[in-house]
């Protein structure tokens, strides 16, 4: 085995190795995968001193531990979490020198879900579809990290820059996701509608890397039944039968039957991939001509800051 590599020491909740995503594939059946907060993953490549589309580890809730085989420069970003090496506190969110033999770990995130941890060269897993990333719901990619596991590091690019401070990123105490309606909206009565507008929602602990689920008021139907499967779009906020909308992400299907209330822009889908189990869920409808006056624009959207 290269020296080249790192063994993984405790491989967390759930821990996959992640990219910019497959773009392209949805006519396949694929999704584009990829890192659900592609901020704060291009912000670890660019601390390591690597392209944006270098692969990066992304942990969830409980972090990840592996051991370096050979000295490496990490950045771990994302969610806030304590980093150690052998043991030692180091830097969140700034390059750290760990030296070939030592642990490296991204502990349990003190705010938000996930964390990213990047290495100078990359993850070098085998890409599938021309993609490094792991794609729960399909299978493609590498496997979720298990302890034991050996991952291949790629060629350093060259010295990371230095950095002052980081920003926070997409950690948010309330989410407010702004939601363009349709094309489904028509399957909802003026009752439902408000109800996306006004209902009190949490983030569901169902939630993962396909969907964020919510718990709250049901969305009153105005017709019954599903329709034709139809193709769905990354961002949009399907309603099943039990009423409470679910916001598809990155490794959401590609197809559904259940009617697409909205979608929310992808822009603020990374502050969705930070929220953690209840935390309270707001949706804005954005207006479009013709619509209710009550449909009205945000004033405030919060992206991501606290």
């Amino acid at each position: 085995m290269t020296d080249s590599a790192f063994s993984v020491v405790r491989a967390g909740a759930l821990t996959t190795v992640q990219d910019l995503g497959r773009e392209g594939h949805a006519h396949l059946g694929v999704p584009r995968s990829g890192a659900l907060d592609q901020p704060a993953h291009r912000l670890a490549n660019r601390l390591a001193g690597n392209p944006d589309g270098a692969a990066t580890l992304e942990t969830t809730l409980t972090g990840c531990a592996v051991r370096l085989r050979r000295a490496a420069t990490v950045v771990v970003t994302g969610a806030p979490c304590p980093v150690t090496v052998d043991g030692r506190p180091a830097a969140w969110g700034a390059p750290v020198r760990v030296p070939a033999g030592a642990v490296l770990e991204a502990g349990a995130a003190t705010h938000g879900v996930r964390s990213y941890v990047a290495f100078d060269g990359g993850v070098h897993a085998d890409p599938v579809l021309g993609s490094r990333a792991t794609d729960v719901l399909s299978g493609l990619g590498p496997a979720p990290l298990a302890d034991g596991a050996v991952l291949r590091l790629g060629t350093p690019y060259g010295p990371a820059p230095g950095t002052d401070c980081v920003p926070l990123g997409n950690v948010v105490s309330e989410l407010v996701l702004p939601v363009v309606l349709g094309p489904r909206d028509d399957w909802f009565t003026a009752a439902g509608l408000r109800t996306l507008t006004t209902g009190r929602f949490r983030v569901a602990a169902a939630s993962n890397r396909i969907g964020l689920r919510t718990e709250g008021p049901a969305l009153e139907r105005a017709r019954d039944g599903e329709l034709p499967s139809e193709g769905m779009a990354l961002g949009a906020l399907q309603v099943p039968p039990d009423g409470r909308p679910v916001l598809f992400l990155a490794d959401h299907p590609t197809t559904g039957g259940y009617p697409v209330v909205g979608v929310v822009p992808e822009p603020y889908l990374a502050a969705a991939a930070q929220a953690a189990p209840g935390t309270p869920v707001r949706f804005a409808p954005l207006r479009r001509p013709g619509q209710p006056s009550w449909v009205r624009a945000p004033s405030r959207v919060r992206t991501g800051r606290r």
